[in-house]
Parts: C-alpha cells; structure tokens; sequence
C-alpha cells in the first residue's frame, strides 16, 4: 500500500519553494547553513529562513512566484543560532540528531511512482493517488473524471467528483508528505528546506541509496557534532547526498518527487 502526490499538490509547492529557497544559497555560498520553513494558501506564502547567507527578497520572491504564481511573499531571514555555526566552524559535522533508515523500494511502489509521473506529464495539477494491492484510487484535480476513466476504466477516480485543487483550495507546509516522498524509509527528519549538512537530508538519502544498492534496509543514528557516521567520515555522506541532488538539478527538483 502506498500514497503518492505530485509536484502540484499544496504541500510539495511548499517542498520546492523551500528548495528554491536552499538553491540560492547554495549560489551565494558552496557550503551554506540553511533551515527554511514554508506555509502557503490563500494567497500568501510565508517563509522564516535560519541562514548563513543574506538572501534578496526579490530572489525569494521571484522564485516563489515561479513555483506558486502571483502570492504575497512574507520573507523573514534570521542568521543561524551561534552554537549551531560554531559546531561547522573547523570542519563539516553532522547538523542535528536523529535516527534515520533506508528501505528498499517495492514494484508497488515504483508502479504507482511511474503512473503519477505519467499522469503529471499530462495533467499538471494538484493530485493524490493509492495503490492498495490492485486498487488504484486517483484523486486528480482539473481534470474531468470521465476522461481519467478512458486511461484508468478500473480505477476509483474522484470519489467526491470532480474538483479543483492548488493553494487556494488547501495551504500546503514544508515536509508533511514525507511518506509520498520516501515510501518505507520514512524518519523523524524532514528532507527538504535544509542544507547538506543537515542529518535530515543527507543521512536520509545516503540510507535510501545504500538500501537500493544493497537490498537491504539500513538505519543509522547521529549526534549532532558527529564526524563519523555508518564507518565514514560525514564528509562523504554530505557528497554522496550533494552528488544525488546535483544529478537530480538542485534542491528545487529534489523537493518535486522526494526519493522514489
């Protein structure tokens, strides 16, 4: 059984804002500190950014408006808490604490996966899907339910009839669909809106990764301050995780799909 959003959904707007946000970090600065919480609906998107780098809040802005259309952007940038940037300051450590695992992705899994990807390339609206067994259930704004029935004719499609979805139907918040983003392997820790050296990023991915490779699932605790984690240094489990958000083009298209 699995669940499944796309890139549309109020949520995952809320993702790739933040990841935005992250991306221009990471231009002002290749080894920034960045914290970023997103809340949009209605109009008004709300960003609080904990950051090493002065961003413009025309940058902001600009990127928001992108992602989300024409919102009012409420921008607050604070610097990062001292202790926090002392714990960086000599070299790369592990940013906070957390248990974090990685699981093998399912043929369930990836089959639902693949059919959201395929319905976005062609209906790039707010959506929400199921794969129970075999059961789908799609629940797929803008779009007439008959004409989803021609593509899906066993299928529950729009169980309430058809609707209209996006920020102006529902808010959407950073990191609240984190199963959509990785299926079985999710933790306690967020995956977006957050620097490499956040535990929450790149422990998660490394985990996910290692998974996929070994067959096997993998978890793993930290300290914050931890140089050391599964036997390496944190160093190379920030690049082994920057490597698979720069393969996937940035934060911002990492917060689009998650891991699977």
């Amino acid at each position: 059984m699995y669940e499944k959003v796309n890139p549309s959904h109020p949520d995952k707007v809320a993702d790739r804002i933040a990841g935005a946000v992250i991306d221009l970090c990471y231009q002002k600065n290749e080894n920034p500190k960045a914290a970023v919480e997103v809340l949009i609906g209605h109009g008004v998107c709300h960003i609080i950014c904990e950051t090493s780098e002065t961003l413009n809040p025309d940058d902001v802005r600009n990127a928001v408006q992108r992602i989300a259309g024409v919102v009012e952007v409420n921008y607050v940038g604070v610097p990062q808490d001292t202790h926090l940037a002392e714990n960086q300051a000599d070299e790369i450590r592990c940013g906070d604490n957390g248990i974090f695992k990685g699981v093998p992705v399912t043929d369930e899994q990836h089959k639902l996966s693949d059919t959201v990807r395929e319905l976005y390339s062609r209906y790039p609206y707010d959506g929400k899907f199921i794969l129970d067994g075999g059961k789908l259930v799609i629940c797929q704004s803008n779009v007439p339910t008959a004409e989803l029935r021609d593509f899906f004719p066993d299928a529950v499609i729009n169980p309430i009839g058809d609707w209209t979805g996006g920020t102006d139907v529902d808010t959407g918040a950073t990191n609240r669909k984190l199963g959509s983003d990785m299926a079985d392997s999710v933790t306690g820790g967020g995956l977006h809106g957050k620097d490499l050296s956040k535990a929450d990023v790149s422990i998660n991915i490394y985990c996910f990764l290692k998974a996929q490779e070994t067959g096997e699932p993998v978890e793993i605790s930290c300290a914050i301050g931890d140089t050391v984690i599964d036997g390496k240094p944190y160093s190379e489990i920030v690049k082994i995780a920057g490597d698979h958000i720069r393969s996937i083009g940035g934060f911002e298209h990492f917060a689009e799909w998650g891991l699977v």
